[in-house]
């Protein structure tokens, strides 16, 4: 008699379930602004340049981040502030829930195909062996996302998700692979570029190492994502992960395209003061070298697909030789 009058909701653990998706929304929310901060930055940096391809593909992937997050809060809302113990419409997969997965496809994919069109303009001049090859792959990986998301999108209550695991994990593990195969070609076409010059192979290196690191973060999360929907499939916290890969996806290419300019910043800072510490004799030949350097390095930002950058930093401008050659002479007498 006392168990069928047992109060039902305190048959669901609600800490890893909702409290699990009202963490997840929590850290989401956190790395959209992440991802605020770093479109701020591209914009900055990148002002006077007017209109091209790569501030629409800033502002297109602003714009669905933000509405991933809206669908994100709307469901949390609805299930923990609107039906709040009303556990019928627990059990329900509310609409903003399903579209939200639809936005993860869309932006998990449409970064894959920013990647592979990067990888594209890095190989220009070269076989075009390998970007095709990442680009087929690339188009052929998004089926099982389309499927995940639309098997998902079928689906009217919670348990209905158990029968669908084999979507989840096909479409994690197609963008793992595919995570690996992009950041393993752009380091070698980035390795098969160095010039000979310590300096730009120096941040030719510093590329690949921000490659392998955004594409080791994501794979990360997805493998993490797999691995608890497997261990744990009566509850929520893959779900609350799932919220934060489509996030570090964003993150992740908007940081590779901030990445150019703060490498050169850094390498122009590093010169300017290597310039002034430079005895008098190798004024002229650090001048020419420096000047090979500039022009590798600007033909490097031109081939990696980058607009011409115009540094807002207060990076110390380097004096003319003249000036330094007659206070030398100046002191000596």
């Amino acid at each position: 008699m006392s168990s069928s009058t047992e109060d039902p909701i305190s048959q669901i653990d609600l800490g890893n379930t909702f409290g699990a998706l009202f963490i997840g929304a929590i850290l989401a929310a956190v790395l959209f602004g992440l991802s605020n901060v770093q479109v701020f930055l591209y914009f900055q940096t990148h002002g006077s340049t007017g209109i091209t391809f790569h501030k629409l593909v800033v502002i297109w992937l602003w714009i669905f981040d933000a509405l991933h997050l809206a669908l994100i809060i709307h469901s949390i809302y609805y299930y923990l502030v609107i039906n709040y113990a009303n556990i019928s419409a627990l059990t329900e997969i509310v609409w903003s829930f399903k579209l939200q997965i639809v936005i993860d496809v869309i932006l998990i994919y449409g970064a894959h195909v920013m990647y592979a069109y990067r990888i594209w303009i890095v190989s220009k001049g070269r076989s075009r062996t390998l970007p095709t090859i990442v680009c087929v792959i690339v188009v052929l990986v998004s089926g099982p996302g389309i499927a995940a998301a639309w098997s998902i999108y079928q689906c009217h209550v919670f348990t209905d998700l158990l029968r669908i695991e084999w979507a989840t994990f096909m479409a994690l593990g197609t963008i793992t692979c595919v995570d690996l195969i992009v950041a393993s070609s752009l380091c070698y076409l980035l390795a098969a570029s160095r010039t000979g010059f310590s300096n730009t192979d120096s941040f030719i290196t510093k590329l690949m190492a921000y490659t392998i690191n955004t594409g080791c973060l994501t794979s990360l999360f997805s493998l993490t994502t797999m691995i608890t929907c497997a261990v744990m499939p009566r509850n929520f916290v893959f779900l609350g992960l799932e919220f934060l890969v489509t996030k570090l996806y964003v993150n992740s290419f908007l940081a590779l395209l901030n990445a150019p300019y703060y490498l050169q910043a850094g390498a122009n800072t590093t010169n300017s003061s290597e310039f002034h510490m430079r005895p008098r004799p190798e004024l002229h030949i650090k001048t020419s070298q420096d000047g090979e350097l500039q022009a590798s390095r600007k033909n490097m930002f031109r081939f990696f697909g980058d607009e011409v950058v115009h540094s807002t930093r207060s990076v110390k401008p380097q004096q003319p030789i003249e000036v330094a050659v007659e206070m030398d002479s100046f002191s000596s007498a």
